[in-house]
């Protein structure tokens, strides 16, 4: 079994495992709240620090940024540059493997010497199931990054808030790093020439149902915050923050978040759910979301005394 489990071992998944472990340190770091270092160098690192993991909303409250940090910040609805490049990043992407696999195209030579740099090696066992579950997560992660787009440019109403260069860089990288990833799960050769064989398992139609079912509500949850800010007839009556109602939020504060986590579990279990490498990107979405979740709970809680005391701030009933 060690010697399975060294053999899925992967960089990819190694680098993953040290992404989740940083949020979680920040996360561990956040919720222990020390107090900054006396002196400038300590103020400067603690501003420095709350600074790069807040966004939007969660900024607030913080006091007032020094001048060189509000140069590095930029409109928080620049987050639809992420789901720009990860539907022609992804898409490129999809294709190139759907040529691969249905029409014996090789792959090009750049992306077979990122397989041997970061992926499994070209003599990998494999099977033909493995491929095309590769081949349909890569597709879900492609129509969930459609759909974001269009949530952000037709649904989402954004504010003034803003989100570190450093955060926003990063976001650019993740989408083009995620569909790498599920691209580096089958081996260079790809298929050798051989015709695709479809083999639909149990473990597609779960992760497809789930996929489906978590995509709904982060759309509905999504659409309650939009709503929050728009008449009845749809435009736009205020950039302020309300408590919203409906949905997952009677339970949690940030549904959205939980329903990406489960998003990225139904991608897991679509390619079988014996991945390591793909677990270790849902361990990254789960430290990622979760501290997201947390400020924005804290700012709920801070500035409405209303706010329901039964809520949870990301997964229902535990945190």
């Amino acid at each position: 079994m060690l010697a399975a489990l060294a053999a899925t071992w992967s960089l990819l998944a190694a680098a993953w495992s040290l992404l989740a472990a940083a949020f979680l340190a920040a996360l561990l770091l956040l919720r222990r709240a020390p107090a900054p270092r006396p002196g400038r160098a300590g103020l400067v690192i603690a501003g420095l620090f709350q600074d790069l993991i807040r966004y939007g909303k969660t900024k607030r409250g913080c006091g007032q940024l020094p001048g060189w940090l509000q140069l590095l910040q930029v409109p928080k609805r620049w987050f639809t540059h992420f789901y720009v490049v990860s539907v022609l990043w992804n898409g490129f992407l999809l294709i190139s493997l759907f040529r691969a696999e249905f029409l014996g195209e090789s792959l090009p030579s750049w992306i077979q010497d990122m397989h041997h740099a970061l992926g499994r090696d070209s003599q990998s066992k494999d099977t033909g199931n493995e491929h095309f579950s590769a081949l349909l997560v890569l597709l879900l992660l492609w129509l969930h990054s459609c759909r974001r787009l269009a949530e952000c440019l037709w649904t989402s109403v954004f504010s003034s808030g803003v989100i570190h260069i450093v955060q926003y860089c990063f976001g650019l990288g993740y989408y083009i790093a995620v569909g790498s990833t599920v691209l580096c799960q089958v081996p260079t050769n790809v298929r050798n020439g051989k015709k695709l064989s479809v083999q639909i398992c149990w473990y597609h139609i779960i992760g497809v149902m789930v996929y489906i079912w978590a995509s709904l509500h982060q759309h509905r949850c999504l659409a309650i915050l939009a709503n929050l800010r728009k008449s009845r007839s749809g435009k736009v009556v205020s950039l302020s923050h309300s408590v919203p109602f409906g949905d997952w939020f009677e339970s949690i504060s940030c549904p959205h978040y939980f329903a990406e986590l489960l998003i990225y579990v139904s991608m897991a279990i679509t390619l079988g759910m014996h991945n390591v490498t793909w677990w270790c990107v849902v361990m990254y979405v789960l430290f990622n979301q979760a501290l997201a979740a947390i400020l924005c709970h804290e700012f709920y809680q801070k500035n409405f005394s209303s706010y329901p005391k039964e809520r949870k701030a990301f997964i229902p009933l535990v945190f």
